[in-house]
């Protein structure tokens, strides 16, 4: 991909903490990724948008349907990555 330099004003102290913690050349790839996040949030807020103008808002009894089996998705993986955690600590 093409690059192009800008110039852009950020707080010194939240800058400077990014440098600290990223190391010499890795603020524009840090910048450039915090970006892409915020278009992907920016793009599915746009994305929620039409589905409540085309399907109406979520119900609170779907949003806790969907929050049960986000959970029932966490604990199935947490237990998953435990178990090879165990096989990997028994092959050791």
């Amino acid at each position: 991909m093409a690059t192009k330099k800008y110039t852009v004003t950020l707080p010194e102290e939240l800058a400077e903490e990014i440098r600290q913690d990223v190391g010499p050349g890795g603020f524009s790839a840090y910048v450039t990724r915090a970006i892409e996040r915020q278009r992907e949030r920016d793009r599915l807020g746009e994305l929620v948008s039409w589905l409540e103008g085309e399907h109406g808002s979520v119900t609170d009894d779907e949003r806790a349907a969907a929050e049960a089996e986000r959970r029932e998705f966490e604990r199935h993986f947490a237990e998953r990555d435990a178990a090879a955690d165990g096989q990997r600590w028994r092959a050791s």
